[in-house]
């Protein structure tokens, strides 16, 4: 997918958070949008998302034809920390909710989606008693292993550990050839793969 930003801007009452952001994301493309706390990278991406709506300028995405914005929702998967997960679900309940709205990415099934989690033992334990680290690696193989052609992380490696972030990694490089890949971060373990950058702060 192909994303072109004209003159972005998005503001909180009175106050531009970014503005004339002019940008093109190309197809099968690895971007970071980097900055501080607060500089806007969240607030960015939930405009590409479609999820907030920018206060001037046009977004365009471009799949084989021009998608309307209230349909990028259909070729997206996005993870965050602060996303909330169905606490009272089961991690398999989780994984069979997740794909009655989207696509296995190619090749994989339900099963295979746990195996790469590595939390085969805890798939009947509801989310609720799942530590914040298991329920960042959930939130991202979720997003990783659909078939969207748009991938959005924000802030990937919150609340993992060493040998979570090397599965990151690995997960990264199994899940993201052929997609576009936009990350928001200021770590740089977690967009090491992007060679692409957007430094928010130029749009202030």
């Amino acid at each position: 997918m192909t994303i072109k930003l004209d003159d972005i801007g998005r503001r909180f009452n009175q106050e531009w958070i970014f503005r004339g952001l002019n940008y093109q994301f190309e197809s099968g493309g690895k971007y970071a949008v980097l900055g501080p706390n607060g500089s806007g990278k969240s607030t960015l991406l939930s405009v590409i998302l479609g999820n907030l709506t920018p206060s001037a300028g046009h977004i365009n995405y471009q799949l084989d034809k021009e998608v309307p914005v209230e349909q990028i929702y259909k070729h997206v998967s996005f993870a965050a920390p602060y996303l909330d997960l169905i606490e009272e679900f089961t991690l398999q309940e989780t994984i069979d909710f997740h794909f009655q709205f989207k696509q296995l990415y190619p090749g994989l099934s339900k099963r295979d989606v746990l195996a790469q989690l590595g939390l085969g033992s805890s798939e009947d334990k509801p989310l609720k008693y799942f530590s914040s680290g298991m329920k960042q690696r959930t939130k991202l193989v979720l997003a990783c292993c659909t078939a969207d052609p748009l991938l959005l992380l924000d802030e990937p490696g919150s609340n993992l550990d060493a040998q979570g972030l090397a599965w990151y990694q690995e997960l990264i490089a199994a899940f993201s050839e052929k997609k576009t890949v936009i990350v928001g971060s200021n770590q740089e373990f977690e967009y090491s793969f992007c060679n692409h950058f957007v430094q928010i702060k130029d749009y202030k």
